[in-house]
């Protein structure tokens, strides 16, 4: 099973993908049920640690080990502390 961030330089990388299908959701504590969800298109880049969004505020920096779980299509193909095993996995 892949980490999140392979998953996601994988999917922003591959031609064969559009990142702007992804979406990826993250504890955000204080939002409802302590969890956001973001588009592709909003993330503006993704550092070795964290990736950095678009927010109301300028730009914010969401830690790897906040992620909850990655979409493409509306298709699961990462769960935090579930394995999905998915064509991405090769």
């Amino acid at each position: 099973m892949r980490k999140s961030r392979e998953i996601l330089l994988r999917l922003y990388h591959d031609p064969e993908y559009r990142f702007a299908d992804v979406e990826i959701c993250y504890v955000n504590r204080g939002a409802p049920r302590d969890m956001s969800c973001i588009w592709g298109g909003r993330i503006i880049r993704l550092y070795p640690f964290y990736i950095e969004i678009e927010s109301e505020n300028g730009t914010t920096a969401i830690p790897y080990h906040r992620l909850i779980r990655i979409c493409y299509q509306g298709r699961n193909v990462w769960e935090r502390g579930r394995p999905v095993k998915t064509r991405y996995d090769s």
